[in-house]
C-alpha cells in the first residue's frame, strides 16, 4: 500500500474526500487521481472528455488489481482500497489475472464487434497489454504519441488535449511499436 492510500484511509484524515470514502465511498476515478496524481487525473479527464458509449454501457473504465476492468465512476470505500492493496498487478497473481480477464471477456461480449476500446495505461509494460490483446485482438488501441513518454508527459499530454479539445489519433496495439525514443518536453504551461 502506497503513502497516499495510507493518507487517504487513514482514521485520522479530515479532509474531504478521506472523509467520504470512509463514511459513504467516493467514484473510483476520484480517488485514484489523488492517489496517482497528474497521470491518473490526465488519462480520467482525456477520457471522460473523448470516450463515446455504447448504449447504457459506461464509457470510461479503469484496471484494478482485484476486480479487474471496473466503471471509473464506480464508488469504492477504504475497505476496497484495502482490498485493492492486497492484489498485486502481477503477471504471476492469479487473482489480478482472472479478474482482469473476466471483466474484460464480460465487456468485450457487450460490446459491437467494430467497438474501438482505447488504451490510455503504459503501453510499454505487458502487465495488461498482452491480456487485453488477447480479448479485444485489433479494436484495442492506443495513442502513437505516447511511445517513449513516461507516466508524468503522458498525464499532461492527456489534459492538455482536453483542455485544447483535441482527440490524439490511434492505432491498433497488435503489432505497434510500443517502445521508442523520448520525445522533447512539453511546452510550460500556465493553468487557469
Amino acid at each position: 500500500m502506497g503513502r497516499r492510500t495510507e493518507i487517504l484511509i487513514s482514521p485520522r484524515a479530515n479532509f474531504e474526500l478521506a472523509s467520504r470514502l470512509q463514511e459513504s465511498g467516493a467514484p473510483l476515478a476520484e480517488v485514484f487521481s489523488f492517489l496517482s496524481g497528474l497521470y491518473f487525473r490526465g488519462k480520467i479527464t482525456y477520457a471522460t472528455h473523448f470516450a463515446r458509449a455504447y448504449r447504457k454501457l459506461p464509457a470510461v473504465w479503469v484496471i484494478t488489481s482485484n476486480r479487474g476492468l471496473i466503471p471509473a465512476n464506480t464508488v469504492v470505500t477504504a475497505e476496497d482500497l484495502r482490498s485493492q492493496g492486497e492484489v498485486p498487478i502481477d503477471l504471476k497473481d492469479k487473482r489480478y489475472v482472472e479478474a482482469l480477464k473476466t471483466s474484460a471477456k464480460d465487456l468485450a461480449s457487450k460490446l459491437p464487434s467494430t467497438a474501438e476500446v482505447v488504451l490510455l495505461g503504459s503501453i510499454s509494460t505487458d502487465k495488461y497489454v498482452g491480456l487485453l490483446l488477447k480479448i479485444f485482438e485489433s479494436r484495442l488501441l492506443f495513442p502513437p504519441d505516447f511511445v517513449g513518454r513516461g507516466d508524468m508527459s503522458r498525464g499532461g499530454l492527456l489534459l492538455r488535449c482536453a483542455a485544447d479539445d483535441q482527440e490524439l489519433p490511434y492505432v491498433p496495439l497488435v503489432g505497434a511499436i510500443r517502445h521508442g525514443k523520448r520525445p522533447p518536453k512539453l511546452e510550460p504551461r500556465r493553468w487557469k
